[in-house]
């Protein structure tokens, strides 16, 4: 019976050895990560393939596509709205709203960007502030007036009040 139990406990002890060397070791020998360095001629193309993808109902190799692209160009406004809005017709509105408002660090004055950040945030995650505020900076940038944002604007000021 001791004898059994002696046999546990030193195998308790050497599992227990082992994986601490196997943390230890995992920890030393995995590289950094690389920082990815942008490349806008590469996220062009990606772009153009996820948006043949996306036409072709292939909504995955979008997905991936214009992932790499903005990871690749985080200026590129287009591909950030449109991989914003795909995100969100997967109901990831959160993630969307993240990549809407990185897509507008970079582009401030980029209208869609302003109108579709305004849309989720007001619909989906009930943030009545976030919408008002890109609902107003997309009424200031946008090319033509939209009868409609001036009263989405408008029922906002109520609502936020």
């Amino acid at each position: 019976m001791l004898a059994k139990r002696l046999y546990r406990v030193s195998l308790f002890i050497l599992l227990t050895a082992w994986l601490a060397a196997c943390s230890t070791r995992s920890a030393v020998e995995q590289p950094a990560p690389r920082a990815v360095a942008e490349d806008p001629v590469l996220a062009a193309k990606l772009s153009l393939k996820g948006q043949k993808a996306y036409e072709a109902g292939r909504k995955v190799a979008a997905l991936k596509a214009w992932e790499q692209a903005v990871t690749l160009n985080p200026k590129d406004a287009a591909t950030i709205n449109n991989l914003a809005l795909l995100y969100a017709e997967d109901k990831q509105f959160s993630k969307a709203v993240e990549l809407l408002k990185t897509g507008l660090e970079h582009s401030p004055d980029v209208a869609q960007l302003h109108f579709n950040l305004a849309v989720i945030s007001e619909l989906y995650l009930l943030d009545l502030g976030t919408a008002l505020e890109h609902y107003k900076r997309y009424e200031e940038l946008a090319e033509s007036e939209d009868s409609r944002v001036a009263g989405w604007i408008a029922d906002l000021e109520r609502r936020v009040d």
